[in-house]
């Protein structure tokens, strides 16, 4: 996750380089239900409208809760399916807010209703990220339900007036690019608090579709208005954030857009991109899906580390003797292809290792959906 509004706060009020704080322990994406109401197009946990066996019951999320914290796990975000699906979704989460995690909460916002509204509220939730994939009905044809996207707006205006932090979560592809200047526009207008845009990564329905992914110059395209519009905002004196994930690079593209506008200020932006270090799917990002299984983060379900309903959570996280996790535990990682060669490892780290893998086979080949041109890596 590259967190680029506190990027673009150093490049206008720079701060000393100190020693990196390393995390204890991972945040923990946390499926607790795989049920939803919508069918993604997108959708990395293929989840449907139907019960899913061998979910985790609530007192085995309880003990998994315990070991999280006895780890010193610092965040949870619930997730789904549709989180607000689970029938004990508050009980876990005030459970997990009493143990003092930072605890938030990802939802499609169909299910954040007058009837639900001061019970989400009494939570104390940190965040609410609310997917949107487009204005209106390009929103309601990714979602496959018609009306979806007034629903989530609703949930969204209920969280504003609770003053609950929410954030839009926007996954960008080939069929919805042309209305991300509109919602960075909406997000404007409610005075939003964050903006998360995910690029399309290969897991579940997004690896049957991925087909949709945006075209590399529309990606280009849609980061350099991000870094325009977040710069210009910051500057203006409004403190939202902005966040991509699922790709890496970037944050390289970043530090050339830094370049090439504010060149005098590269060096120091550089040097905080590296101590930041990229990918971290394996070492501080970690996922327990609905049934209990580990995995790097939430796009690894084909592949599992093993179940915290046979083994705790702290002993699965640090068993290196899987080679997939002994390899994104390794720095430098043992890359291959274009993202050996890049210049910029110690930024992005290798980027998004799931694309190599479903294209591939090959867990450490280049990652194809990195959209940086062979000179921009540094490749001859």
């Amino acid at each position: 996750m590259f967190r680029l509004s506190h990027y673009m706060r150093e490049l206008i009020a720079p701060t000393p380089l100190t020693p990196a704080r390393k995390p204890s322990a991972p945040v923990v994406i946390w499926n607790l239900i795989r049920r939803c109401n919508l069918t993604c197009k997108h959708c990395y946990t293929t989840s449907a409208d139907i019960d899913f066996p061998g979910e985790l019951s609530t007192t085995e999320i309880y003990t998994v809760m315990d070991d999280l914290k006895a780890f010193k796990v610092p965040v949870l975000i619930l997730s789904g399916g549709e989180p607000l699906l689970h029938p004990d979704i508050f009980a876990i989460s005030k459970r997990a807010k009493q143990l003092g995690f930072y605890v938030a909460l990802s939802s499609n916002g169909t299910r954040i209703t007058e009837n639900n509204i001061a019970e989400i509220s009494d939570i104390g939730y940190q965040y609410i990220g609310v997917s949107l994939d487009g204005i209106k009905q390009t929103h309601d044809e990714f979602r496959r339900v018609k009306g979806s996207f007034d629903e989530a707006m609703h949930g969204i205006k209920l969280c504003l007036e609770r003053g609950i932090k929410v954030g839009l979560r926007f996954t960008l592809t080939q069929d919805n690019y042309q209305d991300f200047p509109a919602l960075l526009a909406l997000m404007d207008d409610l005075n939003i608090d964050k903006f998360y845009l995910s690029h399309l990564n290969y897991g579940g329905r997004g690896n049957k579709n991925r087909r949709d992914d945006a075209h590399f110059e529309r990606t280009r395209q849609a980061m350099e208005l991000m870094f325009d519009q977040c710069y210009d905002w910051l500057k203006a004196g409004k403190e939202r954030e902005f966040v991509t994930g699922n790709n890496d690079a970037d944050a390289v593209y970043f530090l050339h857009w830094v370049r090439r506008h504010f060149p005098e200020q590269a060096p120091h932006i550089q040097a905080k991109l590296e101590q930041w270090g990229g990918n971290a799917s394996g070492v501080n990002v970690a996922n327990i899906d609905n049934l209990g299984n580990v995995h790097p983060d939430t796009f690894w379900w084909h592949y599992h580390l093993g179940n915290v309903k046979q083994r705790p959570f702290s002993d699965i996280w640090n068993d290196i003797s899987d080679p997939v996790m002994a390899g994104l535990k390794q720095s430098p990682r043992p890359l291959q292809g274009r993202c050996g060669d890049c210049h910029y490892q110690r930024i992005c780290n290798g980027n998004t290792r799931v694309r190599a893998m479903q294209i591939s086979g090959n867990v450490w080949a280049e990652d194809p959906g990195c959209y940086l041109t062979e000179q921009e890596i540094g490749v001859q």
